[in-house]
């Protein structure tokens, strides 16, 4: 009886060392960390280190957080700026729980801790952004600002050089655009900041912020590309009325070069003209004093030649002088 009663006993006790072994065992792995609780009870420090690890059987238990940077996404808000535009504000973040115990202690979880954070980050990006005016929210740098005014320090030199050009336009399409102090980057700061000091408290550490989308709010947006669309055509419009005034600047131009081209064509062609009829009149004076009954003869010719062609009619008396060479019989 005995003999068959120790095998038994071997394995109970096998059995009991296992459960005990395994109830006090546990496995802490990468990227989270473990809180050992007595009776709901949270007790000792934080184990962060991965690895075996081992608790009281029974009387203790283990709740893990994780340790590695998690992210947050917010609601998109509307928010008022400064300089009252209404705008909607969507945000992210990412956070991390530096203090497992006070975590464990104060939000209990990951739920509990989002909806601290919702609180908390929507409140303090609503406060940042009602105290800055649009454009800080909007750029980081002034770099475009420092564009536009090179530009026009251009047009104002052009301008002083005589050079014509859309300089009025192009500084109506400029503008005169509001420097930043801040910038986008520098209200994230800002926010993480301010949000940081309110979640320190559950163990909750803010790395970053975002302002991942900002738009205007969407009874104000139709409106504001409305004024968009009208500020362009008015704009558009002295164009092509500057565009018109510089065509018949040209067209003047081409007109008055064209006449003066003109008139100097007319004006060598006549010189030309009369050096040819002085030349041709000085031949027929030579011709003349040389043969007059030729030169008589053949200025008759001519004239038969051009009043006699076609069916030109005409009533001549009998001792015409128009006619006394057709009526010469030494033709």
């Amino acid at each position: 009886m005995q003999k068959a009663i120790k095998p038994l006993i071997g394995i109970g006790v096998t059995l009991l060392v296992g459960v005990l072994l395994y109830s006090s065992a546990y496995i802490v792995s990468e990227g989270r960390q473990a809180i050992v609780t007595q009776f709901g009870r949270p007790i000792g420090e934080p184990i962060t280190s991965a690895g075996v690890h081992f608790k009281m059987p029974f009387v203790q238990d283990v709740r893990y957080v994780d340790k590695r940077i998690l992210t947050w996404d917010g609601d998109v808000n509307e928010i008022p700026t400064k300089d009252k535009k209404f705008i909607e504000v969507d945000t992210t973040a990412r956070w991390r729980i530096v203090d497992a115990l006070k975590f464990i202690q104060t939000v209990q979880n990951e739920r509990g801790a989002r909806t601290r954070l919702d609180a908390i980050l929507d409140g303090t990006t609503r406060d940042v952004i009602s105290s800055n005016n649009l454009v800080e929210a909007v750029r980081n740098t002034n770099s475009i600002v420092e564009r536009i005014e090179a530009r026009k320090k251009e047009l104002e030199k052009a301008a002083q050089d005589g050079i014509e050009s859309l300089e009025v336009v192009e500084e109506e399409v400029f503008g005169d655009i509001e420097k930043i102090q801040k910038g986008r980057e520098a209200l994230s700061a800002v926010i993480a900041e301010g949000a940081s000091k309110g979640l320190l408290d559950f163990g909750i550490e803010i790395i970053d912020v975002q302002l991942r989308r900002i738009s205007y709010e969407s009874g104000v947006e139709e409106k504001v590309y409305q004024r968009m669309i009208s500020e362009r055509q008015r704009i558009a419009e002295k164009i092509r009325s500057l565009g018109k005034a510089e065509q018949a600047k040209i067209q003047g131009r081409l007109s008055r070069d064209l006449q003066e081209i003109e008139s100097a064509a007319y004006q060598k062609s006549q010189t030309i003209q009369g050096k040819a009829d002085a030349e041709a009149t000085a031949l027929y004076a030579k011709a003349f004093k040389g043969n007059a009954d030729f030169y008589e003869f053949m200025r008759t010719m001519e004239a038969y030649k051009e009043s006699l062609k076609g069916k030109t009619e005409f009533i001549f008396s009998s001792d015409s002088t128009f006619l006394k060479k057709l009526k010469s019989d030494r033709l």
